[in-house]
């Protein structure tokens, strides 16, 4: 089985997410492996490897709509899309690790604005 690490409480929000499954629908969901804790309107980019399928929908951009603290829906449609599915053992030397990763927001929002600071020692 494929190792994939994600950290729960980064220094830096919002953070990457690892991706548990992505939907075969109009508009997509996806489905992160633990809470996103993203915001309406934040800009995301799914990073797919070809091991996951679903490459159709790898480095596709746009902002996100929050559904429930583990999943959203993007703007894509991907009925007709090769199925998303993390292999159950793949070949440990090939990236399987599907990630969501934040890459903005909408600017007029600035909800997922944040200070990000690391904590004194």
């Amino acid at each position: 089985m494929s190792t994939c690490y994600a950290v729960q409480h980064p220094f830096f929000q919002p953070a990457m997410r690892l991706i548990a499954a992505i939907t075969q629908s109009n508009p997509a969901e996806v489905t992160t492996t633990f809470a996103h804790q993203y915001k309406d309107g934040t800009i995301v980019r799914l990073d797919i490897p070809p091991a996951d399928g679903m490459q159709q929908a790898d480095q596709f951009v746009g902002a996100l709509v929050v559904t429930s603290d583990t999943t959203f829906i993007i703007n894509l449609d991907t009925t007709n899309f090769d199925q998303f599915a993390i292999p159950g053992s793949p070949d440990p030397h090939v990236n399987t690790c599907a990630q969501v990763v934040p890459i903005g927001e909408v600017n007029e929002t600035l909800k997922a604005a944040t200070q990000n600071v690391a904590p004194f020692i």
